[in-house]
């Protein structure tokens, strides 16, 4: 139709289908005229109004596919041209769709119970299911009827937008602001099967910028370059989409928590990695760029921290705890000492918390040394905590609790800490007494629970210190012990405020742990005792304190003897010097027998070690061989099976094509082609057939043709035959034709004749009736009476308006006359200010002159002045001069050289920088000689005896 090429068109029938209630029409009508791909497709104010409209007709319709088809259209349509109408399309979208899904919850008061949006809207016999598992069944219909479409839309929103913006640089922060919303969503509905999706569909996005946005590509963009990537509409990354990536899944990360959906908050953490690295990358290639704002990363560990406790993982809790604490304390200016007191408290209790032993629990050997425990038994336990340390950022390879706390130890973290918490490090690190541990630890866990109750509060460290306490008396008393009674074990944990049910838990978590250091205990409720060891007490089960502790005993007890009873010191004495003597007597024979035995012994090595060299040689040769052999009769097989395949391959092709062939014929000569066999086929010859088939295509050939000539005959003969015998029967149908017609022109004409003389009549009747009623009489006396009334109002009215336009005339007089009133005041104040503005200049004028003048004067004083200080200054010097003559003999060649006086030997050249002969007699004023002599004597000119005018000489 005509008015579907015109959007102006098209909104206008559009919005006279919505007036008469036919909004799926009007929907139709706007969604073809967004996606005609005949009309105008140039982007016009019009689009954004038909956009409008379309958006609100789907969402009192709730198509949710419509209105994401019809943004797809308007995407192509307004991004190049106007991409600021997109961004007021999407934010109008998204407004109205949760708008009015707020609108639907408050309806219905209650939430969603479907668990797939995805999914179509529950049929009647799940709306039956869903009504008998509920006490309000009519709740039930209403949340289904009215909110579940509204939140299904509003869904379908988000992703369609996420979807639309995911590649667009110019509309990026409106990409990550409707993330942050669709997220908000999901935590706010309580949807977790939305959120893993949307956390997919995120990072499909993020997976497919990082693959057509690697380093090289980055390099070509700082270098000024265009990449040519498949992503329409990407520029690149930046600093800020990289800083609004990391805010986008760090609220990610906080919903994942929000709905205890941890898997996704791991897999978020990974994708934070992978934007550090993409960060990290392009601060290599563009130096200029910094990294990531210490206030984003400490953001991140400390949600990280909120991650990592919920999912009981003590040690990268504690981790991430330190990264936060050391980002705060270098970059946070405005940290008050609470702040730092309780940041540093956290640290120290998450390190605490981890469940494994000290890097000091040891057990010691016969010669004193100490043999440490490993922390970590299970390699792949300790492989994945390596890298998910380096995921994290945390960079150490063994991530352990003696690491941290080393750590710990080297910042001085300690002394941001109170004392008793110093106290409890101190109870929890140092070997103490078991049967005082939990004594000396139960005030101090007491008083964390009571005085850190607050904004935030550290009580929830007590219980996983408690673990931590129980792991460390179970193995001080493994130690010392080899079976304790359970009553024993309950007096020891009285003071920790824990039933004995939670004491047996933690012993068995220690004990099944591969996070900590293995405890071999066996609970027997039978005798009621615990059994350390992993059999059932044998000795060979026993811990190696328990292997030693009767040598140990038996020398502490030699030590104790010696000091009660001490031996005798001379029969001591005598016996070691006589096991000294023979010791030196025997040394050197025992040094060149041990050197004989030494040289023996390498000698044999060396040999044997020739032969096995020498073994290994051979049998490296001989497999290197057989596998050269091995591999070249391989070789040789390979080439002749492939020679072979391919002639097969060639021989099947020909004979398939052959058959095709042979088939072909059989169908086209119409014979029954599925009914033979392939034994028949391939004893027919081709040639043979092919022959056979052209001449029987021939013979067919003619005989169409033969057939075709003598239809053509037959048929004219026959088309002559009836036109002949037709022609008198036209010529009769075409008289009668002309004499019903012309019967019929006459009676026409005679009808319309009787119609106009009786209408003729009918007019003359009516006329002769309003002639005897007399009408037209009495018309011009009406007229002149309503005449009268007429031109009285109308006089009237004149005068109104004249009295009216004399009103107006005087208001405008007077407003002429306040004008030019108004003009001669401010022309008059022109006049003042130009005439104050001439007589400041000429004061000033005056004033410059008045100062020129003095200025003048002073020179001319300053100058007489300095003229009569070089006359005296010029007759002092001859003066000098002439005592120096009289008293000093007189030189020819100076005399003749000057004319009979002196001459300084600085002037004595006519040339010089001193002066000519013609001005040697005059030495003052501003001449070479004045200055020269100035610079001579280092004085300078002098120009007055005040002190002011020494600051424009060379003084200065």
């Amino acid at each position: 139709m005509s008015w579907n090429q015109k959007p102006e068109n098209a909104f206008r029938r559009a919005q006279e289908l919505i007036g008469i209630e036919q909004s799926e029409a009007a929907l139709t009508l706007l969604h073809e005229t967004l996606s005609n791909r005949r009309g105008n497709r140039t982007w016009s104010l019009i689009y954004e109004e038909i956009m409008t409209t379309y958006i609100d007709l789907c969402l009192s319709l709730n198509k949710s596919r419509e209105v994401k088809d019809g943004l797809h259209q308007y995407r192509n349509i307004s991004q190049s041209q106007a991409p600021g109408s997109l961004e007021n399309i999407v934010k109008y979208l998204i407004e109205q769709s949760e708008m009015k899904c707020k609108e639907a919850k408050a309806e219905t008061s209650g939430e969603i119970s479907v668990s797939d949006l995805d999914d179509s809207t529950p049929d009647a016999n799940n709306m039956l299911l869903l009504s008998t598992m509920t006490a309000d069944p009519a709740q039930v219909q209403r949340e289904s009827t009215v909110l579940l479409p509204k939140i299904k839309f509003l869904w379908e929103s988000y992703r369609a937008v996420l979807d639309i913006l995911k590649s667009n640089s110019k509309l990026e922060r409106l990409y990550h602001s409707t993330a942050v919303r669709a997220l908000e969503f999901c935590a706010e509905y309580k949807r977790r099967t939305e959120f893993r999706r949307l956390c997919d569909l995120l990072r499909m996005h993020l997976q497919n910028l990082q693959k057509y946005g690697g380093v090289a590509a980055m390099a070509k963009i700082e270098e000024g370059g265009k990449v040519n990537n498949r992503v329409r509409g990407w520029e690149g990354w930046s600093a800020e989409s990289i800083e609004l990536h990391l805010q986008t899944r760090f609220t990610q990360l906080e919903t994942a928590s929000t709905l205890h959906l941890y898997t996704e908050g791991f897999r978020t953490v990974e994708d934070i990695f992978n934007i550090l690295q993409i960060s990290h990358s392009r601060r290599k290639i563009a130096g200029g760029t910094g990294a990531p704002k210490a206030k984003v990363m400490a953001a991140y560990y400390e949600k990280l921290t909120t991650l990592f406790w919920v999912s009981e993982n003590y040690l990268f809790h504690a981790f991430a705890w330190y990264k936060y604490y050391t980002l705060c304390k270098e970059y946070n200016r405005g940290m008050t000492a609470e702040q730092k007191t309780f940041q540093a408290s956290a640290v120290l209790l998450a390190a605490l918390c981890i469940p494994t032993l000290p890097s000091n629990a040891s057990t010691a050997s016969e010669d004193g040394t100490a043999k440490i425990k490993s922390t970590v038994h299970d390699d792949i336990a300790k492989d994945k905590n390596a890298r998910m340390a380096s995921l994290l950022g945390f960079h150490t390879r063994n991530p352990t609790r003696e690491a941290l706390l080393s750590e710990l130890r080297a910042k001085n973290v300690m002394a941001n800490v109170p004392d008793y918490l110093r106290q409890l490090y101190n109870l929890l690190e140092d070997n103490s007494n078991p049967l005082v541990l939990v004594k000396n630890a139960q005030p101090l866990l007491e008083r964390l629970r009571t005085e850190t109750e607050g904004e935030n509060p550290l009580s929830a460290y007590v219980e996983p210190i408690i673990s931590v306490l129980i792991l460390k008396l179970m193995h001080a008393l493994s130690a010392s012990y080899h079976t304790i009674s359970l009553d024993h074990i309950k007096s020891l944990t009285t003071g920790l405020g824990v039933s004995f049910t939670q004491v047996e838990k933690a012993i068995i978590t220690s004990a099944t742990s591969k996070s900590t250091v293995p405890l071999s205990v066996t609970i027997d409720h039978r005798a009621n005792c615990l059994r350390f060891g992993e059999g059932n007490g044998s000795s060979s089960f026993e811990s190696d304190t328990m292997r030693t502790q009767l040598s140990n005993l038996a020398r502490q007890l030699n030590r104790v003897c010696n000091v009660i009873n001490p031996p005798d010191l001379e029969a001591i004495t005598a016996e070691r010097s006589n096991i000294y003597a023979d010791v030196r007597a025997t040394v050197d024979q025992e040094h060149e027998s041990m050197l004989a035995r030494k040289e023996l012994i390498e000698s044999r090595k060396e040999e044997a070690e020739r032969i096995a060299q020498e073994k290994i040689k051979a049998e490296e040769q001989k497999k290197l061989e057989a596998i050269a052999n091995a591999k070249a009769e391989e070789e040789r097989r390979l080439v002749k099976e492939q020679q072979l395949r391919e002639r097969e391959k060639l021989e099947k092709i020909r004979k398939e094509m052959e058959m095709n062939e042979k088939k072909q014929i059989l169908k086209a000569m119409g014979e029954n082609v599925d009914a033979m066999t392939d034994a028949e086929l391939l004893a027919i010859d081709a040639d043979k057939l092919a022959k056979e088939h052209a001449a029987k295509a021939a013979k067919e050939k003619d005989n169409a043709e033969r057939k075709v000539r003598e239809l053509q005959k037959k048929l004219d003969y026959t088309v002559r035959a009836i036109r002949i015998e037709e022609v008198p029967i036209i010529k009769k149908r075409y008289e009668e034709s002309v004499k019903a017609e012309k019967e019929r022109y006459e009676a026409d004409v005679v009808r319309k004749a009787q119609k106009a003389k009786l209408k003729w009549e009918d007019d003359c009747k009516s006329k002769e009736a309003l002639t005897n009623f007399g009408v037209f009489n009495f018309m011009q006396s009406f007229e002149q009476s309503a005449m009268v009334g007429r031109k009285e109002q109308h006089t009237i009215l004149c005068e109104k308006e004249d009295e009216n336009a004399e009103l107006l005339a005087e208001k405008a007089k007077l407003q002429r006359a306040r004008k030019r009133k108004e003009d001669e005041i401010r022309r008059q104040k022109e006049e003042e200010e130009r005439k104050k503005k001439e007589e400041a200049q000429r004061i000033a004028e005056e004033e410059r002159q008045k100062r020129e003048e003095e200025r003048k004067i002073k020179e001319a004083e300053q100058e007489e002045l300095r003229k009569k200080k070089d006359a005296e200054r010029e007759a002092t010097y001859k003066a000098r001069q002439g005592s120096h003559s009289n008293n000093a003999p007189r030189s020819s060649a100076l005399d003749n050289a000057s004319g009979g006086r002196y001459v300084p030997p600085s002037r004595r050249n006519n040339g010089s920088r001193w002066g000519s002969d013609n001005d040697s007699g005059s030495r003052g004023g501003d001449s070479a000689w004045g200055s020269s002599r100035g610079n001579s004597f280092g004085g300078g000119r002098y120009e007055g005896g005040d002190r002011n005018s020494r600051s424009n000489g060379r003084w200065n």
